[in-house]
């Protein structure tokens, strides 16, 4: 339940030249800038509300809204810019508002903000830029190159697959540091342990990972359980509670509605220490974890004295001491300021496609277009708050402009992962992603 809202500031604008910076709540949240009379983009359904917006929060419509974060350059790119901040963004993290009334932006929150003007250069991107130099987090160790089972299996990944990638690493000398295996290894969510039929032996393919010189990394969504899986039928008191006796509702997804691990719950906790440190264990020391907003819905915990937020952070934290500090850990589909601090690197956008337009009208779907706008949005975060994620380059002949999406993911500088069935690479395809995971060389 959002909180009344409070005037912070009222600024004179050129309403032709002025843009304004939403910052979203979590990885797939649509961020970025706007010219005053644009419309920013928002959920289409319910569903998209909670999975890839800010739940239970709603935008009247004319109005521009930052979680957290907001900032806008009155004059245009080339002036001054004032921005709008959480003033403890681990611990509450207020909506900031702005309505433009004739040629004077009135900016609100529904909680402590801090406001000031940023004078140097750079525009919007810079002025973000020096909003996270002054939060004073540890410089991001430099993130391994990847290949990811996902954009070319998707759930339908087999062990076979993994091998055959593996062998054309070598075959077509790609400088991949890391085989992480997505979604798809594992029998149902939050049955991290069981594994699906597709898989043998998930200690074999990390064995067999390092045995050609590379590292094991893996996915997981630590904090969704499915209904069907044993963990939901075996341990219902470990799910958080909705306020009228259910579960809380993390959305609908792979054809079910989704539950949430309650990690104030100590056996669940140990559950979940138990997945992170067998998986470590068996050779795994790269950890996409995924869908992490669940972890921070409102709901009734075991723990009745820990927001959403701190739960959110206790959790992760307690993910981070399973796998130990030299592990790499990516953050995804996770809230954005209440995650600093706790992440390596961190996805940065929605997820991308093979198509540009993501299939319903929303910036928060994949797509490569809505994840080139957020991408681009919060570029000021790479290197100062963790490694950005511009999601992974697709090079294979059948992706649309497969070209346009590699220029991009270049251009960020961030976490380089490729995302193909190797062998499907054309020339120009094993040249780019060759390019790539060099550093541009």
């Amino acid at each position: 339940m959002q909180h009344p809202f409070t005037h912070v500031a009222t600024v004179p604008v050129d309403p032709r030249r002025a843009r304004v910076h939403e910052e979203g709540w979590q990885s797939w949240s649509p961020s970025g800038a706007y010219a005053l009379d644009a419309a920013p983009y928002r959920p289409t359904n319910a569903n998209w509300a909670t999975v890839c917006y800010r739940p239970g929060v709603t935008v009247p419509a004319g109005v521009f809204q930052g979680e957290g974060l907001l900032a806008l350059a009155p004059k245009g790119e080339d002036g001054p810019v004032v921005v709008c901040a959480a003033v403890d963004p681990l611990r509450s993290v207020p909506s900031i508002r702005l309505e433009l009334h004739e040629d004077r932006a009135q900016i609100s929150a529904d909680g402590k903000v801090d406001f000031y003007s940023y004078l140097g250069p750079g525009g919007i991107q810079g002025a973000l830029a020096d909003w996270a130099d002054s939060l004073g987090l540890a410089a991001p160790r430099p993130a391994p190159t990847v290949w990811c089972s996902w954009y070319e299996y998707f759930t339908a990944v087999t062990e076979d697959d993994v091998h055959e990638n593996l062998r054309a690493m070598d075959t077509l000398d790609l400088p991949v540091d890391v085989v992480q295996i997505d979604d798809g290894y594992q029998r149902a969510l939050g049955d991290w342990l069981t594994l699906s039929g597709r898989f043998r032996s998930r200690a074999g393919i990390a064995d067999a990972i390092r045995a050609r010189g590379r590292r094991a990394g893996i996915w997981t969504a630590p904090f969704l359980v499915d209904p069907s899986s044993e963990l939901a039928a075996g341990h219902p008191d470990w799910l958080v509670a909705s306020a009228d006796g259910g579960f809380a509702h993390a959305g609908h997804n792979w054809g079910h509605d989704l539950r949430v691990l309650d990690t104030t719950h100590p056996e669940a906790a140990a559950y979940l220490t138990d997945v992170f440190r067998t998986l470590r264990a068996e050779g795994y020391d790269y950890f996409k974890v995924d869908f992490l907003y669940a972890g921070a819905l409102d709901g009734v915990r075991h723990d009745r004295t820990a927001d959403p937020l701190t739960a959110y952070r206790s959790g992760i934290e307690l993910i981070r001491a399973a796998i130990g500090p030299e592990s790499y850990l990516l953050g995804c589909g996770a809230p954005i300021l209440p995650s600093l601090g706790l992440f390596d690197a961190m996805r940065v956008s929605p997820d991308t496609a093979p198509h540009r337009r993501p299939e319903a009208d929303d910036y928060s779907q994949p797509g490569q277009d809505p994840a080139e706008f957020t991408g681009a949005g919060r570029q000021w975060q790479h290197g100062r708050l963790w490694v950005n994620d511009p999601d992974c380059l697709m090079a294979r002949p059948a992706v649309q402009t497969r070209e346009r999406w590699a220029a991009h993911v270049e251009a960020t500088g961030g976490l380089m992962a490729s995302s193909d069935r190797l062998l499907s690479l054309d020339e120009w395809g094993v040249r780019t992603t060759r390019r790539l995971l060099s550093g541009g060389e």
